[in-house]
């Protein structure tokens, strides 16, 4: 953030203030939508939500520290009062971008986009000063919010760019004009909010292309059909990366490691280099080959970009992250959201790192599956039985219901067990498993599993 006055802010946002004793108090540090994550001399932004409305959270954000709030109406502490937060959070950061200059790079897909965004960060900040999206923050909240963290010595801005229905994109590369954009993939995600079916969801992710300038760069997945056919739709000049042996940027030799871990040789226009990815699940190739051609667009060579790879760390909660118990047990916690996508490499990720231990799937709804959902449902129970996980326990009633009978149809011999909540899911978790064992935990992060997964990670 670069130091701003409460007079300046107001003026780049169109507010007004309320409760405040010095118009020239200086706001030095980020913005934040969560009282409890205010820094002291930050702007806290009292979001109304749907469960929660921030703006009851004022006080005791100013007394952690906070110059204001940004606020939709007086609070009774120091606040600039606008009309939409949501929007002056927007303006906020467009103001800050137009007094630095970083690279903006937006990425966006169906799944995949909080790990990539996370190998990529790790990979610049080797090379350069390097902001990146905390966490999931991918919205219109969180983009700016992110925004918001940079300052004039930032080289790097790194943007998760997340796509819940067309127009997103539109507004969210609004906020923050990208030079870089990387698509990584089309599925099944937010089906339900987009239209019929992946050609609807494709059309939404392309607006990120179309907002590149004509000397940005638009990396493509030539893996993805549908990302292939975003070719037409921008100005810039593509880069097409994958495993094809036609991209630019490809991975060859892929093999699996100790662990589920994967290696694979990194081939790019300036050479070749080994990776040796500390990520489990063959998945991870093609989100380590889309960071790599950021990083090859950006100037760094293979051998810059691999060493960045190999050493990058899981950084975001919820994402295959593992957890080994004193009795042998491991705990793989996966749910912080789930798709058809998502959940198929879930499950082939957990049996390649079990080889041949037991193994225990912990399993709730996909949301956002429209008309398909039931069908998504039980194709999932299908593969649990096709790849012979020992134990399922389906958690919630409707779609994870569909999933236990097309599972125990698939397999009669494995045990399925179906569960009202998450409550129940982990009383029977605790009590079917058995040293050694290795569990999957996996959901839409509405079920709250997560919950689930940390419990029985620390039993």
């Amino acid at each position: 953030m670069i130091p701003m006055t409460l007079n300046e802010i107001a003026r780049v946002v169109g507010g007004s203030l309320h409760d405040v004793r010095d118009p020239q108090a200086t706001v030095t540090a980020p913005s934040a939508v969560d009282s409890r994550e205010v820094l002291p001399g930050g702007l806290f932004a009292a979001a109304a939500g749907a469960n929660v409305d921030g703006h009851e959270y004022a006080p005791g954000a100013i007394a952690g520290g906070a110059v204001a709030v940004l606020a939709s109406r007086p609070v009774g502490v120091p606040a600039l009062v606008v009309e939409d937060v949501q929007i002056a959070l927007g303006l906020l950061a467009r103001h800050l971008l137009e007094h630095i200059s970083p690279v903006v790079i937006g990425l966006t897909g169906s799944v995949g986009k909080t790990t990539t965004k996370d190998l990529l960060a790790q990979v610049l900040e080797r090379h350069a000063a390097t902001v990146a999206t905390d966490r999931s923050f991918n919205n219109e909240l969180g983009l700016p919010l992110t925004v918001l963290r940079a300052d004039a010595t930032t080289r790097y801005l790194v943007l998760e760019m997340g796509a819940g229905r067309k127009g997103d994109l539109t507004y969210l590369t609004g906020i923050a004009p990208p030079r870089v954009g990387l698509v990584l993939n089309v599925g099944t995600a937010h089906v339900e909010r987009m239209g019929a079916g992946p050609a609807d969801v494709a059309e939404a992710k392309g607006e990120l292309v179309e907002a590149l300038p004509a000397d940005g760069f638009a990396l493509l997945n030539a893996d993805d059909p549908y990302v292939r056919g975003m070719a037409g739709r921008t100005r810039a000049q593509i880069l097409w990366y994958g495993r094809s042996a036609e991209a630019q940027v490809r991975a060859g030799n892929v093999r699996m490691t100790d662990g589920a871990r994967t290696a694979f040789e990194l081939v790019t226009p300036s050479g070749r280099a080994p990776v040796e990815l500390d990520l489990i699940g063959e998945h991870q190739v093609s989100n380590a080959v889309a960071a790599a051609a950021v990083a090859t667009v950006l100037g760094l060579d293979a051998a810059e970009i691999a060493g960045g790879l190999s050493a990058a760390r899981r950084r975001s909660a919820g994402r295959l992250e593992i957890a080994e118990r004193p009795d042998g047990v491991t705990i793989v916690n996966d749910a912080y959201n789930a798709s058809p996508d998502s959940m198929r490499a879930g499950l082939r990720a957990v049996k390649a790192l079990a080889g041949a231990r037991r193994t225990v799937a912990v399993l709730g709804a996909m949301g956002q599956q429209a008309e398909a959902s039931r069908a998504r449902h039980a194709e999932m129970g299908r593969l649990v039985a096709d790849l012979h996980f020992d134990v399922l326990i389906a958690v919630g009633a409707g779609d994870p219901l569909a999933m236990a009978q097309a599972a125990e149809s698939s397999n009669p011999e494995m045990a399925v067990h179906t569960v009202e909540d998450v409550a129940e899911a982990l009383s029977l978790a605790t009590a079917l498993l058995e040293p050694g064992d290795v569990v999957l935990v996996k959901a839409s992060s509405e079920i709250g599993l997560g919950a689930c997964a940390r419990a029985l990670a620390g039993a």
